[in-house]
């Protein structure tokens, strides 16, 4: 196609430079050589094929450079197609290999035999040329006389005019003989472009500048280069002049692609591909693509350019764990994208599902026809492995696993290994897949389920009628619970010693009662809510009902809430997932420094663990408590207007403190605790 002259002459530089290039006249393909050498350029264009690499059986004439140099194939006077010349340079390699017999005994060599060594050499040279969507092959003949003949010596080069590419495009060559004695030589060359086209990035938004002459008149087209495939055009104009384009960084994809000509007739298109290394353009990129299934047993991706993914089945269990991928059997495929795929299926399945994943991570994950196959079913899919001698095995995907059917594995597939087995014998198995290496089951668990489930029944009304007993009897105890007072005990969890400490204290002052709330007694809300959201929700609840919230200080919580007046910020993330009294300090400390603790909050320690001067000045605001010395003053501030007579919490602090005793020798006598008492064992936190 005719390039105009004043846009080669744009592209190769304003200045007469592009007047350098040699032209070649005609449309015809031409060869020729270096003196001493004659050549034949074969007629038409070759298969590309290099074939297998073969040892050479004597001297052999092969390529060892390529050079490239641009020349502009012309038509008319100013008509003229950039094109690409290519020398390649030719040189004897290999040597003949002498008979054994005459070397060891001396005998004379035989005038036939002697004759091909010095006749001349022939080969035939393939160059290989590729500038997209282009690509070319062609023939050449070379002959080198045996005068030349030297092995490991240059003997010349051959040049074929010439290979047609664009403006900008990134041009590939290589040249081999036929057959191949070496490795291909290659050469990769950049064309040069139409200048003024550049892309910047401004904030969220991409420019395309365009700096052409204002007079110019030219079409601007972006595309998505879709590989294989047509290039799908989705943006076009017809421009004067300077412009601007602005795009969204959301539009960009690893393929768009920007393609510039001037309006002119049969002028060449220039084409840049900016965004192939973009991060944005390829999570956009994710972002648009659609895993679809196609009935009856289809699949197809579409996205706007190739992914670099594959694609694999996988079961997926209606429990919400990870789909399990069925490799093997089934392998793994590379996806090609906007093209439907059938599934080597025998039936469909609801959990049976399309994992597309790059090797990073899985991207995309659909179900199949789970309009028409219905919700996710309690199925198990067996595995069936055949080997040599019609040997074959079973076992049971799970989420640990393939468990082997009949084996001592604590799984539910291995209690029902038998019955499984006479399932799939029977013919009360769906058969999914089946080939000569092995088989896929899926096998109805429902009546299975309704027997478990009939049990569960059975113990669940046994339950419940030893519960209604249990409610009779502790009736009066019940409704006295109803009217109790709640409390909200929180603590610094030091070790092990202190939590048993904190749930001997928790269980005394339930049985007061008092209804107590303490995270070791809500480790699976603390784990499912976590511990900032669940102290929220038993505070408010505490609070609401008229209770109080304790704070139980020990040496680990006294440095922790002087982290917290210290630096808040790289205190807060510095403690386990279950701590529930870090997580409460970022709302506790508002309540104290504005005033409004009293009447909500009591503060409370351990004798021999903490001294009073210990406890931090802002927390003394509402009443602390020495524990076990001061257990009547702490249970009557506990149980408020409704605490019994003084002889009566007497009594109940004599109860708490035989409740605790043991737990607080335990604490004490635990080797390795560092506890001590006062100061000392502040100082050692």
């Amino acid at each position: 196609m005719p390039v105009p002259w004043f846009f080669l002459s744009l592209a190769l530089g304003r200045n007469p430079v592009v007047l350098s290039l040699e032209r070649v006249v005609g449309p015809q393909d031409t060869a020729r050589c270096s003196p001493g050498l004659s050549c034949h350029l074969w007629d038409g264009d070759v298969l590309c094929l290099p074939g297998s690499l073969v040892s050479a059986p004597g001297p052999m004439l092969v390529p060892t450079r390529l050079q490239a140099e641009l020349v502009l194939r012309c038509y008319k006077e100013t008509d003229c197609d950039l094109c690409v010349r290519v020398a390649v340079h030719l040189a004897v390699h290999g040597y003949w290999e002498e008979p054994e017999d005459e070397e060891k005994f001396g005998i004379a060599e035989d005038p036939e035999i002697e004759e091909p060594r010095n006749a001349s050499l022939q080969a035939h040279v393939v160059l290989s040329f590729q500038a997209y969507p282009t690509a070319r092959c062609v023939l050449l003949e070379v002959q080198v006389p045996a005068a030349l003949v030297q092995p490991g010596q240059s003997v010349g080069s051959v040049v074929f005019d010439c290979f047609e590419a664009a403006l900008g495009a990134e041009v590939r060559i290589w040249s081999y003989t036929q057959p191949r004695y070496q490795k291909e030589l290659n050469l990769t060359q950049q064309l040069p472009a139409l200048p003024g086209l550049n892309v910047s990035a401004d904030g969220d938004d991409v420019r395309l500048v365009l700096d052409v002459p204002e007079e110019m008149r030219f079409g601007l087209s972006l595309y998505w280069n879709q590989v294989p495939g047509p290039a799908k055009p989705w943006w076009h104009r017809n421009l004067t002049g300077p412009q601007t384009i602005t795009l969204n960084h959301t539009d960009l994809v690893p393929c768009l692609c920007i393609q510039v000509w001037p309006l002119e007739p049969d002028s060449v298109r220039t084409s840049i591909c900016p965004f192939r290394e973009d991060p944005r353009a390829h999570r956009n990129l994710w972002r648009a693509a659609r895993l679809q299934l196609l009935p009856p047993r289809a699949w197809r991706l579409d996205a706007p350019c190739s992914l670099p993914a594959e694609a694999t089945l996988c079961w997926q269990a209606p429990d919400g764990g990870p789909c399990q991928p069925l490799v093997p059997p089934l392998p793994r495929e590379n996806v090609t994208v906007n093209k439907a795929l059938e599934f080597p299926l025998l039936k469909g399945h609801p959990n049976i599902c399309v994992q597309v994943s790059t090797w990073e991570k899985q991207e995309l994950q659909e179900c199949l026809w789970a309009d028409s196959l219905g919700p996710l079913k309690d199925d198990m899919l067996l595995v069936e492995t055949r080997g040599p001698q019609d040997n074959r095995s079973l076992c049971a995907l799970e989420s640990s696993g393939c468990t082997p059917l009949l084996s001592r594995a604590s799984t539910r597939a291995a209690r029902l290994g038998g019955p499984l087995l006479q399932d799939v014998q029977s013919g009360q198995c769906l058969q999914l897949w089946d080939d000569d290496l092995g088989a896929l089951w899926a096998c109805p668990m429902e009546k299975y389920i309704h027997r478990r489930w009939a049990l569960v029944w059975l113990a669940c009304l046994l339950l419940v009628a030893v519960l209604f007993l249990l409610l009779l009897l502790k009736k009066n105890h019940v409704k006295a619970a109803a009217r109790s007072r709640a409390a909200l005990l929180l603590y610094s969890a030091d070790d092990a010693g202190f939590e048993r400490l904190v749930g001997a204290l928790a269980s005394a002052l339930f049985q007061l009662p008092l209804r107590v709330a303490v995270d070791l007694w809500s480790r699976r809300e603390l784990s499912a809510q976590g511990p900032l959201a669940w102290f929220h929700a038993q505070r408010r609840q505490t609070l609401q009902e008229g209770g109080v919230v304790v704070l139980l200080f020990s040496p680990g919580a006294v440095a922790l809430c002087r982290e917290w007046l210290q630096d808040a910020t790289s205190a807060a993330g510095a403690h386990g997932p279950h701590d529930a009294f870090a997580a409460s300090l970022s709302c506790l400390l508002p309540d104290f420094l504005q005033g409004r603790a009293p009447g909500r909050y009591v503060g409370a320690y351990f004798d021999r663990l903490l001294s009073p001067d210990a406890v931090p000045a802002l927390f003394r605001s509402v009443p602390v408590f020495s524990l076990p010395s001061q257990l009547p003053d702490f249970l009557g501030t506990l149980q408020g207007p409704a605490a019994p007579r003084p002889w009566r919490l007497a009594e109940r602090a004599e109860q708490v403190s035989r409740a605790l005793q043991p737990a607080l020798d335990s604490c004490f006598r635990a080797p390795g605790t560092g506890r001590g008492m006062g100061p000392e064992a502040e100082n050692r936190t």
